[in-house]
């Protein structure tokens, strides 16, 4: 039987969606560096009976009957995120990233306590503590910042460390470029008495890979997301490290606690089976050659991005993504570019930049990554093509400004999408774009 062919005849609409969808993911350039495609097994996890099972608690104390199954499965995947992270404790429960972090606060702060993380638009994520995040309104965020070259500033963080004693310390990023500094925050949190959470949500598939270094020697707790380079589920985690054990024994039981029953209720059966699945398959020789192809394909991506004067923060990556600065055609002009590459077929996501010159609505840099692309089977030759299209089509709509009046944007940014279908050359990288992809097929087994 044909994928989805109960939803096709049990609700047309939603059947039309799914279709659609899936010959937007086969037929674009999927660049969004926090997406990626899982494998057909951890889909098939995602549609099984688990979603049925209610569950609350953990693996051999359950509040319900009926979950031996349910119980083999987390068991597994614990174990298996265990070995992978080289850590003595993970919970496999939490919904997704931000109640993940949001649960090592409670774990490990109280109202009021100081905490640090980088800036969100010098690269830094909402949940470690900006001011409209949750976490920079019950805590007292002191955030930390990159320099003009767009890197980690260090020594600012020691001093701010040193002058704050903030609780609790956050090393990661969700639009930074570069290798991450754990050993300097390390030191720095030692020096002060903090904790030190690691988020490799982003990176936490090329640390099981090998090409960037882990946290797990450094930090007393990490967090990340399952479904960007790790090419799980959506779903999240938290590990506690040996370092984190030592500086608080009860802290497996903290973190376990304040997950079930301080935050959520029963887990999602089947999001805990894809990642456990998906664990498996980033234990494979298979999956660190992916890591190292997807940091190749960065690169490669990079330089012909700079090669057609693309200007990117940093100057180039060490991981899986890149953060192209778009001030040199103006400021703002993020949410032009996204569109545009979007008519394109080319699916990225508009970002601020450090020392952003606009605002988060209307950014002037273009966020965009790899993941997605290494999983269709895309390499370096192939990025050279997607990083000449993509600067085409920069330099097509670079002429666009978006006005001071806010009163007058919302005008001229619908104009601009209708004049998009006129754009010839937006045309002919579409079409391209639409050759490429025909040289790769993205889930065979689905026949729709």
């Amino acid at each position: 039987m044909d994928w989805f062919e109960n939803i096709k005849k049990s609700d047309p609409e939603v059947f039309d969606a799914i279709k659609n969808e899936v010959a937007r993911q086969r037929n674009g350039l999927e660049m969004i560096p926090s997406e990626n495609f899982t494998s057909i097994s951890v889909l098939e996890a995602l549609g099984s009976v688990m979603t049925n099972k209610y569950s609350e608690g953990y693996a051999g104390k359950r509040y319900y009957g009926g979950n031996e199954y349910v119980d083999v499965i987390e068991r597994l995947a614990v174990e298996r995120a265990k070995k992978l992270f080289a850590v003595p404790h993970a919970n496999v429960q939490p919904y997704s990233g931000s109640p993940a972090n949001l649960a090592v606060y409670l774990a490990l702060c109280k109202p009021g306590d100081t905490i640090m993380g980088l800036n969100l638009t010098d690269g830094g994520h909402l949940t470690h503590g900006w001011k409209t995040s949750v976490s920079g309104q019950i805590f007292k965020s002191v955030p930390y910042h990159v320099k003009k070259d767009g890197y980690i500033d260090i020594d600012e963080a020691r001093k701010l460390a040193q002058e704050s004693k903030p609780k609790l310390i956050w090393i990661g990023a969700t639009a930074y470029t570069r290798e991450l500094p754990f050993e300097d925050f390390a030191q720095i949190a030692n020096d002060v008495g903090a904790y030190l959470v690691a988020d490799i949500s982003h990176i936490s598939g090329l640390i099981v890979s090998g090409v960037h270094k882990s946290p797990a020697k450094h930090a007393h707790l990490i967090t990340t997301t399952t479904h960007k380079t790790l090419r799980g589920p959506r779903g999240a985690m938290i590990m506690v490290t040996d370092k984190g054990v030592e500086k608080d024994p009860a802290l497996p039981g903290k973190i376990d606690s304040t997950i079930f029953p301080g935050l959520q209720g029963g887990p999602h059966d089947s999001a805990v089976a894809g990642i456990a699945i998906a664990l498996l398959e980033a234990s494979k020789p298979s999956f660190r050659e992916y890591g190292v192809q997807i940091v190749n394909n960065s690169k490669a991506l990079a330089a012909e991005l700079m090669r057609n004067g693309i200007t990117l923060v940093t100057g180039g990556t060490d991981n899986h993504m890149l953060l192209i600065d778009l001030t040199g055609f103006g400021k703002g002009t993020g949410v032009f570019v996204q569109d545009a590459l979007g008519k394109a077929g080319i699916t990225v996501n508009k970002n601020t930049i450090p020392n952003e010159p606009s605002s988060p609505f209307y950014p002037s840099g273009i966020r965009l990554g790899t993941p997605a692309l290494t999983t269709m089977g895309m390499k370096e030759d192939d990025m050279k093509k997607v990083g000449a299209m993509i600067a085409r089509v920069i330099n097509d709509v670079k002429g666009y400004q978006l006005p001071e009046s806010k009163e007058e944007r919302a005008a001229y940014l619908e104009k601009f999408r209708r004049e998009l279908d006129e754009r010839q050359e937006i045309k002919d990288v579409r079409k391209e774009v639409l050759d490429l992809c025909s040289n790769f097929t993205l889930y065979p087994q689905i026949k729709i």
